[in-house]
């Protein structure tokens, strides 16, 4: 690494605030260069298999030619434009494209910044709708515990209040209601009683409930958990029963991560708001999506003020929305669930050796999400180096060990990066 490279890196760890990292004492970042299809270059001159999507993002690979080749075009004719009073065909056509392939019903979207943002339009919404339909005091929201909605003020008031990342905004944050998380794993057998804490919760509170908000089938940073097709579908029918919304958190699980296009599916039930991000441009560019229904739509703009009050300033910006327009015909055009098969197939196999470990407390895999989760927390950065020499990229938080790879991901680099994470974990489960 040359003194340029050195000078940069440590300006870095001078003055760059990181995720998740203390100023004080911060992890090891890595300066990458460049990247290319599943390949993460350094500078140093090593490259990595990329095990993340760069936290779900990049399903297509990195510099894919024909989103770079459409983001390029773009550039040179429209790269951003307010939304109020105007609109443009990179818009429209991403919404008449999102429209065709989500849950039926769903016929209005609303485009803003990134997924935590669009957990907020969608909270707004509900209690919006219920105040148009001259009901103001339902304005309170149901989730079920282990679940994450994001980082901005109103979604983490949805978070787990204790196991999640936001325990120590509890009394500032709004304090809502939390069913039991599931029991029924994905796999297993269903029991009625596993539904039981939802259903008195949404019984005994329907009068002050705008909405219920949950990630279908996968809880993503809450615990990594997968968990049954039919608790969703109670859900929905309780939402029904009681006339409480139902927002589904989709910004992790859209666009074929769990082996249906939308996790949704999986249920075969349709929220009456819907949640997008991550997965949505390929990576290239921040955006999300909120797609509601009609009547959603229609009963808060007949109610006062009249309009739905949210307007981001980068709201439907051309560059993003032509980029994901051609990464939605890339996944299109793709065999998209053979790959999430192949991938699930693999990470199986791959990751069989975890379940002897000592020190495992389980191995989870759906469709291409696959997930070791240990009985101790990782330390990250003794245990992220240990990837790197690997030659992967993995990026752990707390007992988990995850990934969830881009869908071009080859077979042979599928099997280096199980067989790294078998190898790491071992030798970490020997430290802890």
């Amino acid at each position: 690494m040359n003194a340029g490279i050195n000078d940069s890196v440590e300006f870095d760890k001078k003055h760059i605030w990181h995720p998740y990292t203390s100023i004080q004492n911060p992890l090891p970042v890595y300066h990458v260069v460049s990247a290319h299809g599943v390949r993460i270059k350094l500078t140093d001159g090593r490259e990595l298999i990329d095990g993340m999507s760069s936290w779900w993002s990049v399903i297509h690979g990195y510099s894919h030619p024909e989103l770079t080749k459409t983001l390029q075009r773009q550039a040179e004719t429209l790269s951003h434009v307010m939304f109020g009073g105007f609109t443009h065909q990179a818009a429209i056509e991403l919404a008449q494209k999102l429209i065709a392939i989500s849950p039926a019903g769903l016929e209005r979207v609303f485009f803003c910044d990134s997924g935590s943002v669009a957990v907020e339009v969608a909270m707004k919404m509900a209690i919006q709708y219920y105040y148009s339909k001259k009901r103001p005091g339902k304005n309170r929201f149901l989730t079920i515990k282990s679940g994450y909605h994001g980082d901005t003020f109103h979604a983490m008031s949805v978070c787990d209040p204790t196991t999640g990342m936001h325990k120590i905004y509890q009394g500032i944050l709004p304090e809502y209601l939390f069913a039991d998380k599931p029991q029924c794993g994905f796999y297993d057998d269903w029991d009625n009683r596993d539904i039981d804490s939802f259903e008195q919760l949404i019984r005994e509170n329907h009068d002050r409930l705008c909405g219920v908000i949950l990630e279908p089938i996968v809880q993503g940073a809450g615990g990594m958990r997968f968990y049954h097709s039919q608790y969703l579908k109670e859900v929905r029918t309780l939402c029904n029963r009681y006339d409480v919304l139902l927002i589904a958190d989709e910004i992790a699980t859209g666009f074929g991560r769990t082996g249906e296009m939308f996790a949704c599916g999986h249920s075969n039930i349709s929220p009456d708001i819907l949640c997008l991000g991550k997965a949505l441009t390929g990576g290239y560019l921040s955006l999300a999506a909120v797609l509601a229904s009609d009547d959603v739509g229609r009963v808060i703009s007949a109610g006062e003020p009249g309009v739905f009050m949210h307007g981001p300033t980068f709201m439907g910006n051309p560059l993003a929305c032509s980029v994901a327009c051609c990464s939605i015909d890339l996944l299109l055009n793709s065999p998209w669930r053979e790959n999430i098969r192949r991938i699930e197939a693999e990470m199986k196999r791959g990751l069989a050796p975890c379940y002897e470990m000592a020190g495992v407390r389980d191995v989870r895999i759906l469709g291409g999400i696959g997930v070791v989760e240990l009985e101790q927390p990782v330390e990250m950065a003794r245990i992220q180096e240990k990837f790197v020499q690997k030659g992967v990229w993995v990026r752990p938080f707390g007992r988990l060990v995850y990934i969830m790879p881009p869908y071009v991901m080859g077979s042979e680099d599928l099997q280096r990066l199980t067989q790294a994470i078998c190898e790491v974990v071992g030798k970490e489960l020997e430290i802890i």
